[in-house]
């Protein structure tokens, strides 16, 4: 089978080739499937960057979440048989002709919803809608901010709001490109990350602090969040965008003055202790896919040769939206 692959740690695209590899045997609880579709997404600049604990070794294929049909099933597996069409959470290795995903992380596709479109189940609207409902506990007539709102993730988290009731949406970008992007995915007020930007949100909601910040930049913004968050309200990091060591987290003595809490959430590391609740995730974003509740844009690349071209886009901050590589293409 045809494979992205980084041969390499590398900060551009140099070490980024298409392989010839075995198709993977599904194992025991996994099934194999023949990929259509495939998320591009951040975690493929940060393992090619070689980012620690996401690339145990090279040659590497990144590709979290894929959309396809299923060619072999693993022993035990119950619930999917060969030719179903599904989506899965790979966590590595979906940018290929053949993926194999545990079952319990692997869900059919509704009738009437595009592979492309299913594609980005997975790993992005799975993503968003645990952090609202499951690690924030949105609730009516919350203050989201969102960090990296122009990004694939942050217009998850828009379309998902727009269920919830009475909810206000702050998104805060690293430019004015994805800061426009922010306000055309549905949010209602957008900042450029800069020093003071806790004032300048605040200024915004007439002195009112967030109930709810969602921050994929790891810790560097984590004391202008502090300043932002509102009594009671949650902070949740995700992520750890430029790969920097992360600092240790406030004292207690912090969080008891801003009667806050800081929380952190992992959807490769939820995957593996508690792959049910994914797998219900992933369920309930696809219903609303099917009900048209959710329509997310996507941008399609066709064929796996022009696969990193989103992936460099993404790691130079220029990509908005979502990427979804057609692999036959």
């Amino acid at each position: 089978m045809r494979a992205l692959a980084f041969e390499g740690p590398a900060a551009d695209t140099s070490r980024t080739r298409v392989l010839k590899l075995p198709v993977p045997d599904p194992a025991e609880g996994q099934v194999l499937i023949e990929v259509a579709y495939s998320g591009v997404n951040f975690k493929d600049v940060m393992v090619r960057r070689g980012d620690p604990g996401y690339a145990p070794s090279w040659p590497v294929v990144p590709g979290l979440e894929v959309a396809g049909t299923v060619r072999a099933v693993g022993h035990g597996v119950s619930g999917f048989s060969v030719g179903d069409v599904v989506a899965a959470l790979t966590n590595a290795g979906g940018l290929a002709e053949f993926a194999v995903a545990d079952s319990a992380l692997t869900a059919k596709v509704p009738a009437g919803v595009p592979l492309s479109v299913a594609a980005v189940a997975p790993g992005v609207l799975t993503t968003a809608e645990l952090l609202l409902s499951t690690f924030a506990r949105v609730r009516a007539g919350d203050v989201i901010v969102v960090h990296s709102a122009g990004g694939a993730v942050g217009e998850a988290v828009a379309a998902l709001s727009r269920s919830l009731a009475m909810v206000t949406l702050v998104g805060v970008t690293g430019s004015r490109e994805r800061a426009a992007a922010a306000l055309r995915s549905g949010y209602d007020a957008s900042f450029v990350r800069t020093d003071g930007l806790a004032d300048a949100v605040r200024s915004h909601l007439d002195g009112r602090g967030a109930d709810v910040i969602l921050d994929p930049q790891g810790t560097e913004w984590l004391s202008e969040d502090l300043e932002l968050i509102a009594p009671g309200g949650r902070i949740v990091l995700f992520g750890n965008a430029g790969g920097d060591e992360l600092s240790p987290l406030p004292a207690a003595g912090v969080l008891f003055g801003k009667n806050a809490a800081v929380g952190g959430f992992s959807l490769a590391a939820l995957s593996k202790s508690q792959p049910a609740e994914i797998g219900a995730a992933l369920r309930r974003v696809l219903a609303q896919l099917a009900n048209g509740t959710v329509s997310p844009q996507v941008s399609v690349v066709r064929g796996l040769d022009a696969a990193a071209e989103p992936q460099q886009l993404l790691a130079e901050g220029k990509g908005v939206g979502k990427y979804v590589i057609e692999v036959a293409g």
